[in-house]
């Protein structure tokens, strides 16, 4: 075993003392600083998950007249007639004052 004398121990607790000191500037405060960055987080989320829902919303209901429309586009047989594959429907081509047109 170590013998150490007097001094020696006097130095390891002042060491010791002072490593505890140090220890509590630094951490100081610790406890107020993560709560306030996980309320920060949990609002951060909140307020995403909010404009997510609206963004949502408003993609179903483009989605639902996407489908309309494409229901719309088709013949009895569930095709849509575009033989040319310009990407309008064949019954829209046939209209020769559709300004639209190029």
């Amino acid at each position: 075993m170590l013998n150490f004398t007097t001094d020696q121990w006097i130095i390891v607790l002042l060491v010791f003392v002072l490593g505890l000191l140090v220890g509590g500037f630094l951490f100081s405060g610790g406890g107020r600083k993560w709560k306030q960055r996980y309320n920060s987080e949990v609002d951060r989320r909140t307020e995403l998950e909010r404009v997510h829902a609206e963004r949502e919303k408003e993609w179903r209901e483009r989605d639902s007249l996407r489908a309309a429309a494409l229901k719309g586009d088709r013949n009895r047989d569930g095709v849509v007639d575009d033989r040319d594959a310009d990407g309008v429907p064949d019954r829209r081509d046939a209209d020769p004052d559709d300004s639209r047109r190029i």
